[in-house]
């Protein structure tokens, strides 16, 4: 019932922003039933989601979310999109852990390996 409540709430505010944009307004009801529509819509996709078990793995990898989004084209480029990001940002956080722990082998103070860890940042980009 709280999640329903949230969803609701969440629903409710997106239509609110909607309505300054694009200087419309949505009534009580509207916002109701998009309301239900989407709390189902989550309810049929989370679903969809556990049956990626079958699979016999128990982590929904991103691959699942964009098989479920192919339907929405923008929903599918959006969350493309997002994974991509996450994924470079994944990486880069990586590289400097591995940067830090080999300065710190090295035997490089604190400092030391900030300012190796910066160079080779600054090489990178050239």
């Amino acid at each position: 019932q709280r999640l329903k409540a949230a969803v609701h709430y969440a629903v409710g505010c997106l239509c609110q922003d909607v309505a300054e944009d694009k200087d419309v307004q949505f009534s009580k009801q509207t916002i109701a039933a998009i309301s239900e529509i989407t709390f189902r819509q989550c309810g049929t996709e989370g679903y969809f989601l556990i049956l990626c078990r079958h699979a016999k793995r128990s982590t929904v990898t991103t691959e699942d979310v964009k098989l479920l989004a192919r339907r929405s084209n923008s929903l599918l480029k959006y969350i493309t999109q997002k994974s991509e990001e996450l994924a470079s940002s994944n990486m880069e956080q990586k590289e400097k852990k591995r940067k830090k722990s080999s300065a710190a082998k090295a035997g490089k103070t604190p400092g030391e390996q900030e300012a190796a860890v910066n160079e080779s940042e600054d090489s990178n980009m050239a």
